[in-house]
């Protein structure tokens, strides 16, 4: 397995557990503090060294494509009054010309079908996948993170926590192997298990290092959990051929698709910003 160059991020979902906020606005574009979850994903992507950002869609995305281009109007405004620091922050946040690929995923069909829309697009080399509501607050971008052990070891590497028993039939579960520091040999995936059928309460949260071969596979998954395609089927037939490592990732994680977590990320990331945190302190107490 070589270099991440490329990376997915499965964006068709209605985002329905946040409704009505995503009627209109995609769900990835709800901000954190001052910018759209997906940017945060995106920067953590270009963090770990990815140079191809490949956004699978659905219907009513178009806002997402807008946000990651050059607003003409709103540009020279503030160039003409020389907001040279808001100017900058938004030139920073445009991806280098052409790096930015969307196709789109027509039915709702799952997540292993999201990811092999993009299959022509990656070809047969290793890959990234990012889950946006999944927002990870580390000192070392989570992906950095799995990009560094798929290096070290070769192998395929998905980020792993643990969570809940209760919670088991939310999450893809590992069956845990032998241990090698935060690294955990990966011997199966059981999808959203019920907790007294679980192998274990070690989940696989939104990143992946994969390899290309994944794709002929998803070809021949059938519908599994909730009638769709999985994409921890596709890695159970995946681990039959190459080896599989989770990674206890250092961190926090977000579910920014829920609403708790959501104000969950809001909080934890306004705090870490010197200009609000007095302030943000300081309205909690009045609240609590």
């Amino acid at each position: 397995m070589g270099r991440i160059r490329k990376v997915v991020f499965p964006i068709a979902g209605l985002g329905t557990r946040m409704l009505p906020a995503t009627k209109v606005l995609p769900k990835e574009m709800l901000p954190v503090v001052d910018k759209p979850v997906v940017q945060y994903a995106v920067e953590e992507a270009a963090a770990a060294g990815c140079e191809l950002f490949v956004f699978v869609t659905g219907r009513g995305k178009a806002l997402i494509e807008d946000h990651f281009d050059r607003a003409f109007e709103l540009f020279e405004t503030l160039r003409r009054k020389q907001r040279e620091e808001d100017l900058g922050e938004l030139e920073r946040a445009i991806p280098a010309a052409g790096s930015l690929v969307y196709t789109r995923q027509q039915a709702p069909l799952g997540l292993g079908h999201a990811v092999w829309c993009a299959r022509h697009i990656v070809g047969d080399e290793p890959f990234a996948v990012v889950l946006v509501d999944d927002l990870i607050h580390a000192r070392v971008p989570c992906l950095k993170q799995l990009v560094d052990a798929h290096a070290e070891t070769g192998a395929n590497i998905v980020a792993v926590m643990e969570v809940p028993k209760e919670h088991t039939d939310r999450y893809g579960i590992v069956v845990p192997g032998r241990e090698r520091g935060r690294l955990v040999e990966i011997e199966g995936f059981v999808e959203k298990p019920k907790p007294e059928e679980a192998p274990s309460r070690l989940a696989v949260v939104g990143r992946y290092v994969l390899s290309g071969r994944i794709f002929e596979l998803l070809a021949k998954t059938k519908p599994g959990s909730g009638g769709e395609i999985q994409l921890t089927d596709a890695m159970a037939a995946l681990l039959e051929e190459q080896p599989f490592f989770g990674l206890r990732f250092e961190g926090r994680r977000f579910d920014c698709g829920d609403r708790l977590g959501y104000l969950e990320a809001v909080i934890a990331f306004a705090l870490e910003r010197p200009e609000l945190a007095a302030g943000l302190h300081a309205a909690l107490r009045r609240f609590l």
